[in-house]
């Protein structure tokens, strides 16, 4: 059996995930050499942080680049066919994970935006090879993410 933390599995490194998010609209709001950069839809600023968050999140422009490896979230229509001022959807289509590490915070991580996270999911796409895995690579799965993250355990390590 798995233990839960707060209602959730406890995972564990090597864990193979299903994850996926709604999609939800979002405005382009700057479009900038290689990346774009979203209103984001789900977290909010958080009034008491050191950090300004500016309520946007960048996506890098090119499908080819190495970030998109290390990114679950996707626009739709993609970035590169996106321009200022344009709707878009944000969403997290269905994919399987494993999980890399595990990064726990108490007192919960200050980023500038609510909810503030206890507990962050490195993970990575199932087919993308962890033998070199750098220090700042992989995506981050946010336990306590406003955004409508659907987790399922497929695999215990």
């Amino acid at each position: 059996m798995v233990k839960r933390e707060a209602g959730r599995p406890a995972y564990q490194v090597g864990d193979v995930l299903r994850v996926g998010c709604s999609p939800a609209r979002a405005r382009v709001a700057d479009v900038r050499g290689f990346y774009i950069s979203v209103e984001w839809p789900w977290e909010k600023v958080d009034p008491d942080s050191r950090f300004r968050w500016n309520g946007q999140v960048a996506f890098p422009v090119d499908p080819g680049s190495w970030e998109w490896s290390y990114t679950l979230f996707r626009t739709e229509p993609s970035p590169q066919y996106l321009n200022r001022g344009d709707l878009c959807s944000v969403s997290i289509p269905e994919t399987l994970v494993r999980v890399v590490d595990i990064l726990r915070h108490d007192p919960p991580l200050d980023l500038g935006r609510l909810p503030r996270p206890h507990t962050r999911l490195v993970v990575l796409p199932i087919d993308v090879s962890s033998d070199a895995l750098q220090e700042d690579e992989g995506a981050t799965i946010e336990i306590e993410s406003a955004a409508p993250i659907a987790i399922e355990l497929v695999e215990r390590a």
